[in-house]
């Protein structure tokens, strides 16, 4: 038979002050020391304080949220498929890649400094770096990181758009814009529906205004794209612009491929 103690400690216990759903199982395995594993707090204010009675999200909730978000956005990044698109696997030495490579490589080593654009033909190497970037983010600085080519990131937005409710598209879309960093590959190859125009444009507006680590790749003449886009992208305070000028490794008789392993796209 147990003891009336142990019984006691082993039912769940529902703090009163705190939101429906939050139970703690056992007082002596609190995780947390500042909520003692409730997730939120209420302020010790009296009564007539404008924020009386008023709870907010403990640091440990808000850290469990961040990885949540984070693990989410990586799986939808699917950088599995890139492995081989690391730094280690660049060679800078091929005529007209090494300014391209530095930038990268810099970008990489101060989180939250500026913009990049990459522009430049097919096979040069423009998605190889942004996504090298976006590993060395991941495993260097424990940073979230959003990568897609902006016809996949459109065709995710539809997926979970639903204009009776909204609830999940404005979930998606929120964690996408708000990412540590927002790597899109391909500008001007999406579907230039107006839907699509106002979406991309509300995402690189918002990243604009917070100044947002973000970096932008295209093959396209620029000119060709949102004017309201580009003068976000473009601007010179913000955006570090490299224009690549190299030749496309896919091309028959272009050894540029099989050289320390590279696979640039």
């Amino acid at each position: 038979m147990k003891r009336i103690g142990d019984v006691m400690r082993e039912i769940p216990i529902r703090p009163p002050a705190n939101p429906p759903g939050i139970v703690i199982t056992n007082r002596e395995t609190v995780k947390c020391p500042i909520c003692k594993d409730a997730g939120y707090l209420r302020g010790d204010f009296p009564v007539g304080h404008p924020m009386f009675g008023d709870i907010t999200q403990c640091t440990c909730r808000q850290t469990e949220i961040e990885q949540r978000t984070a693990e989410r956005l990586l799986r939808l990044s699917n950088l599995d498929k890139f492995a081989s698109h690391r730094f280690e696997d660049f060679d800078p030495s091929i005529d007209g890649l090494h300014g391209a490579y530095d930038a990268a490589l810099e970008f990489a080593s101060m989180p939250g400094q500026r913009w990049l654009l990459l522009t430049g033909p097919c096979g040069v190497g423009k998605t190889h770096l942004a996504v090298a970037v976006a590993i060395d983010y991941l495993e260097r600085h424990n940073l979230s990181v959003y990568f897609a080519a902006f016809p996949d990131l459109l065709d995710d937005l539809r997926e979970t758009f639903d204009p009776s409710s909204g609830a999940a598209y404005d979930e998606r879309f929120e964690e996408i814009r708000n990412a540590q960093l927002l790597v899109l590959d391909d500008l001007g190859t999406e579907n230039a529906t107006p839907w699509a125009r106002e979406k991309l444009y509300q995402l690189i507006n918002h990243r604009y205004v917070e100044q947002l680590p973000t970096i932008v790749t295209s093959n396209i003449d620029l000119r060709k794209v949102d004017d309201r886009i580009m003068s976000r992208v473009m601007d010179h305070r913000l955006t570090l612009h490299i224009e690549i000028d190299a030749d496309d490794y896919r091309r028959p008789g272009n050894t540029r491929a099989l050289r320390r392993g590279s696979r640039r796209t």
